[in-house]
């Protein structure tokens, strides 16, 4: 017998009770469970959206001789509702030129500016050791950027953990500290411990964004015992394995983990090729489809709120 036949069979008694035989025998199918009309697919988010991880590397823009112009980036972000952007690029220039813009102003996008320790590709793996580096990061932040002065420092990368105690690596965290800057670090779970433990306060007033929160698969377990030890830790979900399931939703240890923790998290782009900027649409549309999934408060945070309250957005 079909699942229709079936609910014919146990509503027909509750036919003759006049108007409240029909919610009667809905009642009675959700009780029995699975028999009633399963419910509507949950709608995508439609809010704001905050990118907390964006380039705007050198081969995107070239001066604007590039594939990917001022215009073309900006209209990007535009048509998918993207608000506000953390912009950070290899080097210094790209960030600066979204800053300066009077496109950006126009297409209602605030750049949140942050120095990015990388002149060129060879920067990727000797920054931590140097001081030119430091002393390139002094210099920006005292000129600051046409949008306001720059709020974090970052993206930079670690390969090896242990590179965390680099002496650039250690000042330019005490510094971060010291001067209220975010930090945006690619990195595995054991150099955040080593990175926070070179602040004055052990990582307890850093605002250190975790770019992917843990790339190389950092398990869930792993990341919320490291929420719970620095209470300024945030996770951003560019790149993350394991974080979606098959049907675009969140799988569920990491529903668990952003509904714990719905203060904690960001999305991002990472538009760290050329590529990424031809998947700008589909990378915005995947995270409107799971964080349509989440309860409405949540998703807001998510999508926009958390990255807004962090940098005095309104």
């Amino acid at each position: 017998m079909g699942a229709r036949a079936v609910r014919a069979v146990i509503c027909k008694p509750f036919r003759a009770v006049a108007h409240a035989g029909r919610p009667l025998c809905a009642m009675v199918l959700v009780a029995l469970g699975g028999l009633a009309a399963p419910p509507a697919g949950a709608a995508d988010y439609s809010g704001p959206l905050f990118d907390a991880h964006l380039h705007y590397n050198q081969e995107a823009w070239n001066g604007q001789a590039g594939p990917h112009p001022p215009a073309d980036v900006l209209a990007r972000m535009q048509r998918n509702g993207v608000k506000a952007i953390v912009a950070n690029s290899r080097p210094n220039d790209g960030t600066k030129a979204l800053a300066a813009s009077p496109l950006t102003r126009a297409a209602g996008v605030t750049v949140v500016p942050f120095i990015r320790l990388y002149r060129n590709r060879a920067d990727y793996d000797n920054w931590y050791r140097d001081d030119s580096i430091h002393d390139m990061v002094l210099a920006e932040y005292a000129r600051g950027t046409a949008a306001g002065p720059f709020k974090g420092i970052g993206e930079f990368h670690l390969y090896d953990s242990g590179n965390a105690n680099g002496p650039v690596a250690k000042k330019l965290m005490a510094f971060a500290e010291d001067k209220g800057l975010a930090v945006l670090a690619h990195v595995d779970d054991a150099a955040i411990d080593l990175l926070m433990a070179h602040t004055a306060t052990g990582g307890r007033k850093l605002r250190l964004i975790w770019a992917h929160t843990g790339i190389g698969g950092t398990p869930v377990p792993r990341v919320d015992a490291l929420f719970a030890r620095y209470p300024l830790l945030m996770g951003e979900l560019s790149y993350r394995p394991g974080l979606t399931c098959a049907d675009g939703k969140l799988c569920p240890e990491w529903r668990a983990l952003v509904l714990k923790y719905p203060d904690r998290f960001m999305i991002g782009s990472d538009t760290w090729v050329n590529q990424r900027w031809a998947a700008y649409d589909e990378l915005m549309k995947g995270y409107r489809t799971w964080l349509g999934d989440l309860p409405a408060e949540v998703a807001q945070r998510i999508g926009w709120g958390n990255g807004a309250a962090v940098f005095g957005l309104r």
